[in-house]
This record gives C-alpha cells, structure tokens and sequence, in this order.
C-alpha cells in the first residue's frame, strides 16, 4: 500500500458554482473518526510529525498549502492549490505543512479519534527517517 497519493475528488460546476461531494461510506479510504480544521500564521509550519497508527486525508478547502511529505524515500512537496484535490497520507509517513496563503484553511480527516504523544506520534524526523523501511 502506498504511504501516500494525491486524490482528485469529485467537482460539479454550473453557473452557480461549484460543489464538490465527500461521501463518509465505503468509498472514502477509511473510516472518519475526527474531522478537523488548521489555519497557519506567516511563515509558521503545522504538522510535523508521522503517526503510527492513524491515516489522514487532507484538502485545501480555502487559498493555497505547500505539504512536505516523506514515506522513507525522500522528501517530496505537493502543493495542495485546488479545492478538489486531496492528500492521502497513511501511517508511517512523515507529514508538515507550510506557505499557508492568506486565508487558507486545511480540512483534516482522520481515522482515529484524537491519540496524544508517544501512542500516535513520531515528532522527531532523524528517528523516524532512521526507522522508516527504505
């Protein structure tokens, strides 16, 4: 299974605009425990960590996020600038968030209910990149 992928979601359009449907059922990569939201002041970077046990789903409802994603082989940015395209990340993959434009919000679902600390999360990239299957 990949560690990530980008998704392109579903987007009607007419002359109203647009509308663009997530369905919670089968068809969605994994079952929604939590929905969250995150804004970002200037220059700051959100996320920075893997999880151990949780999968993510993540879309640019608002303006423009640059995400840096890591599965062990390196580094990559994909820049999330389209209400329609959505960042699957699964467990053991390294994930921040950064370039926030004004105004953008980060729409978040998770597979897990909120898990603090050391139960869900790898927050040192050195360790998780020493521990990540090459």
């Amino acid at each position: 299974m990949k560690k990530f992928e980008i998704l392109t979601l579903p987007l009607f359009s007419d002359d109203r605009g647009e509308t663009i449907p997530l369905e919670l059922d089968s068809s969605f990569p994994f079952e929604v425990k939590r929905v969250y939201f995150v804004s970002s002041n200037q220059n700051a970077v959100r996320g920075g960590h893997a999880h151990k046990i949780e999968d993510e789903l993540f879309i640019a409802v608002s303006g423009e996020i640059t995400a840096l994603i890591n599965d062990g082989s390196g580094d990559k940015e994909i820049v999330l600038d389209q209400k329609n395209k959505a960042l699957l990340v699964r467990k053991g993959c390294w994930h921040e968030f950064k370039n926030f434009s004004k105004g953008a919000i980060l729409t978040c679902f998770s597979s897990t209910h909120y898990l603090p600390g050391e139960t869900n999360y790898i927050c040192d990239k050195s360790a998780f990149l020493d521990n990540t299957d090459k």
